[in-house]
């Protein structure tokens, strides 16, 4: 039977400000917003919006994510626990359902003595999102050890993308689906006790060189070819420079903070002066490494 709106009235708010879930804390609102409960009701919100010819955009943690003023045309479809949070273990292979935050992965991980993501924590965010944008740091990337991630397509299909069909490169994944629903991970067997120690000295390593007190997205730009961002970005003197109530952080100039009153624009011009700057200085291209909604102002 054919799905109207009315169906949906449970996990749908109109207008929602996107500012309220996203890490930045910016934006405009989203026309419809979903927060399926089940995978079941996932599946029927993705079946309706493409009936409707709907756009659709997948809301995750909210936290490499810049949504113009503007807002969000369409669909905005919200997953978090309880949708998609499960993660089980078989000796060396976890399995993640997208929705699972990455900090949790990581926690399971290590209390059951598996090691290959400990090097992972403090990156915010889904471990769906994570697997799409190939989240790392400079010991490796996450999709050293996924071998197969079950997806929702873009035309509402389960398929399960492995082998030639799965390829990982610096902070990009060969995956264009619509939606991550699990992923298998294969891990190394590990003290439980020692990754924890390596956890907690990575944490600790990250907290002293990164904002994580203050209102961030993570990283702005992907590092060029061995180079770093953030290098590029305070060797021309940009760190502390704002635009509005947006500025570079003091303590890693890959990072943009944000304080009440800052708007999407002022963090979009700060952005752009970055890019001129260091491609004027360097003759480099710097690259967005968060999203922006809608993809085109």
């Amino acid at each position: 039977m054919t799905k109207s709106i009315e169906d949906f009235k449970e996990i749908l708010l109109h207008n929602e400000p996107l500012s309220q879930h996203t890490w930045l804390k910016l934006g405009g609102a989203a026309e419809f917003f979903f927060t399926p409960r089940t995978q079941e009701e996932l599946l029927d919100v993705v079946q309706y919006c493409r009936q409707q010819q709907m756009p659709i955009q997948i809301l995750g943690g909210g936290s490499n994510i810049l949504v113009r003023d503007e807002g969000v045309k369409g669909a905005v479809i919200r997953i978090v626990e309880p949708l998609l949070s499960g993660v089980t273990i078989d000796g060396t292979t976890l399995v993640a359902e997208g929705g699972t935050l990455l900090s949790h992965v990581i926690a399971e991980a290590v209390r059951h003595g598996l090691g290959g993501l400990e090097h992972l924590v403090g990156i915010p965010g889904t471990i769906g999102g994570a697997i799409v944008g190939n989240s790392g740091g400079r010991i490796g990337d996450l999709g050293q050890v996924v071998t197969g991630v079950t997806v929702l397509t873009q035309n509402g299909d389960i398929a399960v993308r492995k082998g030639d069909e799965l390829s990982f490169a610096y902070r990009r994944s060969s995956l264009q689906d619509l939606i991550v629903l699990s992923a298998s991970l294969e891990l190394t067997r590990d003290d439980s006790e020692e990754l924890t120690r390596r956890m907690r000295k990575n944490w600790i390593v990250k907290r002293s060189t990164q904002p994580l007190a203050d209102q961030s997205a993570g990283c702005i730009f992907r590092n060029p070819r061995g180079l770093s961002a953030g290098a590029l970005i305070e060797q021309c003197g940009l760190k502390g420079m704002a635009v509005g109530k947006a500025r570079i952080s003091d303590r890693h100039a890959n990072f943009i903070v944000t304080e009440p009153g800052a708007s999407s624009r002022d963090v979009e011009q700060l952005i752009a002066r970055i890019q001129k700057a260091v491609a004027e200085k360097f003759a480099v291209d710097l690259e967005l490494e968060i999203r922006v909604w809608p993809a085109s102002a």
